[in-house]
């Protein structure tokens, strides 16, 4: 079998291992990252964003960058290993806060507008009712929703975020298990960067390609 098929063999455990450690994309099966990232979405992930892992493990080789805040990042959750993504709000030794929505870094608030007061936005409970803000993190500016009807989670105390550690949120704030929920994500348990919507398809018309999400910037 080696002999007959080695070219093939090679080609996909070389294949693999470069979706490990380089680069990959990642379904998007929730709608905690509405509205910047929707069901159906399939995110081009860099892997190589801020270190070199050793293949099909959190083991980093050699470390370049760190992630800043607002980059949309995968990784590995701490309660079961599942790889989520979400956006980063605060690095190491930040301190955070969120105030009637407002998150509040070091003592001065996200600068946020309302773009739109009311917009149908998909889920897996179906279309919901939300309110679409503007933020800025550094240069970074994003949409985050709040889902009028369950607008649960207005606030959290303020932490500070410890060395190693950062916080991260979904941009759909009433409906995303992040580190309000999980804790703090270490940074060895980052799997990369996402960094482009590659294509996205709709759960609800048999998985059909939706126009207009394609090679879409984070």
């Amino acid at each position: 079998m080696w002999q007959n098929n080695k070219g093939f063999i090679l080609f996909l455990g070389l294949m693999f291992v470069l979706r490990s450690a380089v680069a990959d994309w990642s379904y998007i099966p929730s709608s905690s990252m509405n509205p910047t990232l929707i069901q159906g979405d399939r995110v081009g992930v860099n892997k190589l964003a801020y270190s070199l892992r050793v293949p099909f493990t959190l083991h980093h080789l050699v470390r370049w960058g760190a992630p800043a805040r607002g980059d949309v990042i995968t990784f590995d959750s701490p309660l079961d290993d599942v790889n989520l993504i979400k956006r980063v709000v605060a690095i190491a030794g930040d301190t955070v806060e969120m105030r009637d929505n407002t998150v509040i870094i070091n003592g001065q608030a996200v600068p946020r507008q309302l773009i739109q007061s009311s917009r149908l936005i998909p889920s897996e409970m179906g279309p919901l009712d939300a309110e679409i803000w503007q933020e800025q993190l550094g240069q970074k500016k994003y949409e985050s929703a709040r889902l009028i009807a369950l607008n649960r989670f207005k606030d959290f105390d303020a932490v500070q975020v410890p060395a190693g550690q950062i916080l991260v949120l979904g941009d759909s704030r009433d409906n995303s298990n992040d580190s309000r929920f999980i804790g703090f994500i270490d940074v060895n348990r980052i799997t990369g960067r996402a960094e482009r919507v590659v294509m996205s398809h709709d759960p609800e018309s048999l998985y059909m390609p939706r126009s207009g999400r394609w090679w879409l910037a984070l």
